[in-house]
């Protein structure tokens, strides 16, 4: 629990700033709803840039320290290309966490392509940490990170089954809402050809049964 305190209190005054602007004006990525069954869908996602960064420690730990360091980025530690100017990018949802299953290192990405999808949330040490840029962006037009523990990359299109719930997120039940959405793709025979991710739609000071998280896991195309 302290942990969880912990985390929280340095989210909130990372996120302060952030999510001032009514949250109308907060982007997220489009997606095709392929199918829906209850807390299911399987989604269609068209290609995204991201920004992301590799750090290691527990969840909690790790994705407080990940979203500082792209927070720092997207405030303007960053430089616009062919200028020595910096730009202010806008705040977008969700925060994603991915657990790794070792280092990787940094090339220009948030996901490799792994050969099984590593689903043990617990057991992770080291995490990609991302945030979907806003669509106004390319890879060509975007600012550039001046730390290099943050990268930008060029996502293809991808498909997903997410698992969509409320309340806090702790460990160990974020490991249940996994376990649950991989039980769910084998009974339906999907191919899972990633690794799990934990997205995360709200500001820390939203009420538990208000709070948006998905569990997701991308599978071959249907």
């Amino acid at each position: 629990m302290l942990k969880h305190q912990t985390y929280l209190a340095s989210l909130v005054l990372a996120l302060g700033s952030l999510w001032i602007t009514p949250a109308m004006a907060i982007e997220e990525p489009k997606y095709e709803v392929v199918t829906v069954d209850g807390q299911f869908e399987i989604r269609h996602y068209p290609p995204i840039l991201i920004a992301e960064t590799i750090v290691e420690g527990e969840m909690d730990a790790a994705s407080s320290k990940g979203f500082r360091l792209i927070a720092d980025f997207i405030f303007g530690n960053n430089q616009l290309p062919d200028s020595d100017k910096k730009s202010k990018i806008a705040m977008t949802a969700p925060v994603t966490v991915e657990p790794q299953s070792s280092k990787i290192a940094m090339t220009a990405p948030v996901t490799v392509e792994p050969q099984t999808a590593q689903t043990n949330m617990k057991a992770a040490k080291t995490w990609r940490i991302n945030f979907v840029m806003p669509s106004q962006y390319t890879l060509a037009t975007i600012p550039k990170p001046k730390n290099n523990a943050v990268s930008l990359r060029e996502v293809p299109s991808k498909y997903f089954i997410v698992h969509k719930y409320s309340g806090f997120n702790t460990v160990s039940r974020v490991q249940t809402k996994t376990d649950e959405t991989v039980e769910w793709a084998i009974k339906r025979s999907y191919k899972m050809i990633g690794t799990p991710q934990l997205s995360r739609y709200d500001p820390p000071w939203t009420l538990p049964m208000f709070r948006r998280n998905e569990i997701m896991l991308e599978i071959a195309a249907p």
